[in-house]
């Protein structure tokens, strides 16, 4: 039996048997829960989900997001000649453009698209680039589509994308810390540093200790949502690219469908909110979401090398087994021991002869490298 598409644009309107077929929920970021919180939440932002059907059921998923962009936003930060700059600047009319996201926007790492277990991955693989086909063809206006973010591991299949005239490009790794098993404390992991990264380990912290820290209620993120909201802006402005805003309501909603799962932590001087981390506990994986921070009081009360010690212990008290640091600020994780894992995503323009010049370029962008530290005896 031949593979087929479908293509729901809500949640609530995806049938629970198709959930059921695929047997993915146990992965947080394949479940309605999560999905819906962020469709809910963030209604400028289209969303679709991408079904493919076997003999009438599920077995294989993929999530999208049409989202709006500057083109400069994705330019300026790419190392690239000017003429080269002028020219993919002048393709997309130096305006903002619709770009089709399959995997997770908000979201680093491979959590856009799942294959069921036993299945021809790349024949189901090859299913939702048809898919992802057919939906950017049923859309108005959409200049480019992404399929993101694919581990080494994963390339033999999604390489097959190059067939549908992708283009592939390594993006900034996930930094990922690997916790071992005798670590029961922040002592535990401290003890394991080398001399110099157990100093400035217990320097954040020395450094911070007049902040209050408050683990976040559902009512609490509601509370203090205008400045969670203000703080984020902050660190995204800091950032060299991000494709879109995340609306903060989400968290609110993330905290009531998944409880003590989903963290979110603030750093209060005196009565004023400075910063916070959120989290998700993911089976085994601690993943660090978003973050916020005032930087006018980061460098005196070093918040932000606190947030990431905290991250630390959260991993420990869970009992993880990893911690993701995500994307950014890459040379600062590796001091805490996080080694990158190689992400590799695919784009293509709409058109086929703006895409040969798309592919060219994507083909020569190349992410920025750092000092990769090794802070453990």
């Amino acid at each position: 039996m031949s593979l087929k598409s479908e293509i729901f644009k809500s949640v609530d309107s995806i049938p629970i048997a198709y959930w059921n077929n695929l047997n993915c929920c146990t992965n947080i970021y394949y479940s309605p829960e999560f999905l819906k919180a962020f469709e809910i939440a963030n209604t400028d932002i289209e969303f679709n989900y991408i079904f493919i059907l076997k003999d009438e059921q599920a077995v294989a998923f993929a999530n999208t997001q049409i989202v709006t962009i500057g083109i400069e936003t994705i330019t300026k930060n790419i190392t690239m000649s000017n003429k080269v700059r002028r020219v993919v600047n002048n393709m997309f009319c130096n305006n903002h453009i619709r770009v089709l996201f399959c995997g997770n926007v908000f979201l680093s790492g491979e959590y856009g698209t799942f294959l069921k277990d036993n299945e021809d991955k790349v024949e189901t693989f090859k299913a939702i680039a048809e898919g992802v086909k057919q939906l950017s063809k049923s859309v108005k206006k959409i200049k480019a589509i992404f399929i993101k973010d694919f581990e080494n591991t994963s390339l033999s299949i999604t390489n097959h994308l190059e067939a549908y005239d992708y283009a592939a490009m390594q993006v900034e790794p996930n930094m990922i810390i690997t916790l071992k098993p005798e670590w029961h404390s922040f002592d535990d992991y401290k003890n394991a540093l080398k001399s110099k990264y157990r100093v400035k380990a217990n320097r954040a912290d020395a450094k911070s200790e007049i902040l209050k820290a408050q683990f976040f209620s559902e009512e609490d993120i509601q509370k203090h949502k205008n400045q969670l909201q203000e703080l984020y802006h902050n660190t995204i402005d800091n950032a060299d690219f991000n494709a879109q805003i995340l609306n903060l309501d989400t968290y609110v909603h993330l905290k009531k469908a998944f409880k003590e799962k989903f963290i979110v932590k603030g750093y209060f001087l005196e009565d004023q909110l400075v910063g916070f981390l959120s989290a998700m506990q993911n089976r085994t994986h601690l993943d660090a979401h978003f973050i916020g921070i005032d930087y006018s009081n980061n460098k005196e009360f070093a918040i932000y090398p606190k947030i990431l010690n905290d991250y630390v212990r959260l991993g420990i008290e869970t009992k993880s087994d990893q911690i993701n640091l995500g994307r950014t600020a890459s040379e600062i994780k590796s001091t805490l021991g996080a080694e990158p894992m190689v992400l590799t995503c695919y784009g293509r323009h709409k058109q086929s002869l703006p895409n040969q010049v798309l592919k060219q370029f994507i083909k020569n962008v190349h992410i920025k490298s750092f000092k990769q530290h090794k802070p453990f005896k």
